[in-house]
Parts: structure tokens; sequence; C-alpha cells
């Protein structure tokens, strides 16, 4: 299993744009602006197949149930190459999206340009924005990695959020994301 770390956007960014469609209701087409959430918004890059997004997917979907109702903006986005990688088609995001009962929008990045924006290198990579869409977040959920034995928490993610949602500091000692690597066309 290839590891990839993120490529750590400078905090402070302003929130890439995108309209991307969305995988989860086969109904339409979705801006950052339009997801964005009160607080702010999580900004997550995944993909079907990854065993890394496998092992944090549970505590994703709690973490979206937990903050999305306190006014966080959650939105997933797939930018891997489907060519090569059927099983992250935009047919099987919709599949993966029910099967794990996503209540957030599972974008599909078919140019990879939204990828490219936001310098994302994994799945997962984790992208938190303030309410006034400023990177205040970029890393990992916690130190929680496939076979290293380390129980999920979501600690640094949740950490994060509870910063953004409560209005508290932040530590800006962030650690990277690991993953598999995106699928570059």
């Amino acid at each position: 299993m290839a590891r990839t770390t993120s490529n750590m956007l400078p905090l402070g960014t302003k929130a890439p744009e995108f309209y991307l469609n969305d995988r989860t209701s086969e109904t339409g087409w979705f801006s950052f602006a339009d997801l964005k959430g009160e607080k702010g918004t999580l900004v997550l890059f995944i993909c079907n197949h990854c065993p890394f997004v496998h092992h944090v997917i549970e505590e994703v979907i709690m973490i979206a149930n937990d903050y999305r109702v306190q006014g966080l903006g959650i939105i997933a986005i797939s930018s891997n190459d489907v060519v090569n990688f059927p099983q992250d088609s935009p047919a099987l995001m919709t599949e993966y999206a029910f099967e794990n009962d996503f209540e957030f929008p599972y974008l599909y990045d078919e140019s990879q340009d939204v990828a490219r924006a936001y310098q994302a290198a994994c799945t997962p990579d984790f992208y938190l924005f303030d309410n006034q869409d400023k990177l205040v977040y970029r890393g990992q959920l916690d130190d929680s990695r496939p076979g290293n034995g380390i129980p999920l928490s979501g600690s640094d993610l949740r950490g994060a959020i509870d910063s953004v949602v409560y209005n508290r500091t932040l530590n800006e000692e962030q650690k990277p994301s690991i993953g598999c690597g995106i699928k570059w066309k």
C-alpha cells in the first residue's frame, strides 16, 4: 500500500471555487459557495477504493453527522482517473455514498482541476475553512492508519472543527494526512 502525504496548502488560503456534479443525488451541480456552512466548511478528497479511506470512513460519517447540524458544511470530492481506476467511476461513487449513508454531497472532479487547485495529494485529504472561507486546517484525521493498531478517534480533525464551530484557538502545528495518492491522468 503506497503512502502519500498531504501537500499542506498554506493556512489562510481562500477556498478555491469549483462547480462539480453531485453523485449522491443525480440532481445537480454545486459550487463551494452553494455548499459552504454557516460556521465553516470541510472539504475532503476521498475515493471509493482506497484502503485508507475505507479505514476512516465510519469516523468521517460520524464527524459529518455531529457537526453539520452545528453549521459545518461538508463536501466530499473524488478526483481519481476513472479510465485507469474504474472502481472510482461516478456510478460507483453513487453506490459508495449510498452504502455508507452519506448525508453530504460526493462530487466528481472529472478534470482534476479542483484537486490541483486544492493541491490535494492523497485520499483522504482534509481541508477545513472558517466562515470567511479561509483555510485553518489541513492534514490528518488522527494518527490511526490501516494496520498500525491505533484506534480511530478523529481527534486532530475534531479539534480543528471544534475551534471553528466554537470560536476557539486552533493549534497551527498540524500533521499531514497520509493515504493513497490521487490517481492522476
